[in-house]
């Protein structure tokens, strides 16, 4: 339930550093088919409406991303509202849960860090909670998206694996 207090946000960002080239990193985290692959409490992506990388694009998701008080998975509809490549960055909106994030937003950025690594720069900007600090959300959700960029790394090597057996 959002508190109402005008258009104040309670913001947060978390980075991290990925032993793996941008090109490689962006292939990972830019399709919606693979979050399962680097986010460890997503069980199921599910395409909704439009065109994946198209601003406009409507996804579920779904998984143990916020505990629920009835043990029932979380869900988040989520619609894409940009998509750049060239400059490895994107923005979703939450604009349905059952978490309480409706309105939410998450933007996630690469950069080029050299020698074959990229800093990934995971922002987000939510309404206020009624009955939750702004400290407590802030820090559960900067821990659940540092897990995932924690991740990405062995996901990719994961994936290049995978990959190499087929051959």
């Amino acid at each position: 339930m959002a508190l109402e207090q005008g258009n104040r946000k309670w913001h947060g960002s978390v980075g991290g550093i990925v032993g793996a080239p941008i090109d490689k990193v962006w292939n990972m985290v830019s399709q919606t088919n693979r979050l399962p692959e680097w986010m460890p409490m997503v069980e199921r992506c599910t395409d909704l409406a439009g065109e994946e990388g198209v601003p406009g694009y409507v996804r579920l998701i779904s998984g143990f991303m916020y505990p629920q008080q009835d043990g029932d998975r979380s869900w988040i509809k989520e619609r894409l509202v940009s998509m750049e490549p060239s400059s490895h960055r994107y923005v979703y909106r939450m604009e349905a849960s059952n978490v309480g994030l409706d309105g939410s937003v998450n933007s996630l950025k690469l950069l080029d860090y050299g020698d074959d690594s990229t800093l990934v720069d995971w922002s987000f900007e939510i309404n206020p909670l009624e009955g939750v600090s702004e400290d407590n959300i802030i820090d559960y959700l900067g821990f659940l998206y540092k897990s995932c960029i924690y991740r990405l790394e062995g996901a990719i090597d994961a994936s290049a694996n995978k990959v190499g057996s087929m051959a």
